[in-house]
């Protein structure tokens, strides 16, 4: 009796996993109703170019999580992945349009830059003792100071070739933007679901003490992964440079919401609903729909951040009731 009660019984923890997925679904087909034009070939072209540099930041910050466990207080975080990819996109605008640096060199000062940061977040993390959360968001606010140092609190617009090209060109009927980032997408799966680095990753994550005791050098996997977040914030410097056609200080802001919404979104297409690498490039395509339709539909932006503010929290909350965190 008590055997087919419990076979019977809704699997409501499990449907919880599940709500966010739902949720955007649903916002997206209302969106789609109201407008239109969201679901011809045309917008979808323009949701892929300009969830490029959100995909690229969601790689990041899902190797952090993967490394450091899903818990966004205790676990793996990285706060300070859009400040670093700003900081870099304003060091190339700056040095291609004020001192008419070649591309590379100034992609070169760019990266070093941007893991920089990351290495600091390794420091702060690993060494100090620091909580991800607080060590990330101390590098996060010192990062957009420096930045607005760089620029002088001004836009710098860019018209280098190189940009212009990854913005305007296509191949094979997808803009180069595109493909690039499906080619760092693989790279990075092949990284952390394919490579022995990548097992011992995930297994810090899993069980940091198991791990441990198994042999394997657990801190420095926790300082690599910070680091290898800071550089996919320094590729993602020249995404974003290539979609607002210039470096804007502050734009780190909305990028750092659009990062954390669509990672932990994408855990509703785990199984097991933790953060997963493919989750986050759909999470951000996802919040990237929504964003286009929002403004489609004239809401006002201060508004869609405040409707992307409570989805991060409602995610997180209905995450951490999935999995039976307290």
């Amino acid at each position: 009796m008590n055997n087919n009660t419990q076979s019977m019984a809704f699997d409501w923890r499990g449907f919880t996993g599940y709500l966010p997925f739902l949720v955007f679904i649903l916002m997206l087909g209302y969106l789609g109703y109201s407008a239109p034009n969201l679901l011809t070939a045309e917008s979808i072209d323009l949701i892929l170019r300009q969830s490029v540099p959100t995909v690229v930041v969601c790689l990041g910050l899902a190797v952090v999580v993967i490394a450091g466990g899903d818990d966004v207080v205790s676990g793996g975080i990285d706060l300070s992945i859009p400040a670093a990819a700003v900081l870099a996109a304003a060091i190339i605008a700056d040095q291609l349009t004020n001192h008419g640096t070649a591309f590379v060199p100034a992609l070169s000062m760019a990266m070093c830059a941007a893991m920089l940061v990351g290495v600091v977040n390794a420091f702060l993390v690993v060494r100090v003792g620091m909580t991800p959360l607080l060590a990330t968001l101390a590098t996060s606010v010192a990062t957009v100071g420096i930045t607005k140092v760089v620029t002088a609190s001004r836009r710098i617009n860019v018209d280098h070739p190189t940009i212009v090209g990854l913005r305007d060109n296509e191949l094979y009927g997808l803009s180069v933007g595109v493909l690039l980032t499906m080619v760092l997408v693989v790279i990075f799966y092949a990284a952390v679901h394919r490579s022995k680095w990548g097992m011992n990753l995930q297994a810090v994550g899993g069980n940091r003490d198991a791990a441990d005791i198994s042999g394997i050098p657990v801190r420095r996997m926790l300082a690599q992964s910070f680091v290898v977040a800071s550089m996919a914030g320094g590729l993602a410097s020249v995404f974003i440079l290539a979609r607002g056609s210039g470096s804007s200080p502050g734009s780190e802001e909305n990028l750092l919401l659009e990062m954390i919404l669509a990672t932990f979104l994408g855990a509703a297409f785990s199984p097991r609903r933790v953060v997963t690498l493919w989750g986050a490039v759909l999470g951000a395509v996802l919040v990237t729909a929504l964003s286009i339709g929002f403004k489609s539909i004239g809401v006002n932006v201060f508004w869609t951040g405040c409707i992307k503010g409570a989805l991060i929290l409602f995610v997180v909350a209905t995450a951490a009731l999935a999995t039976g965190k307290k």
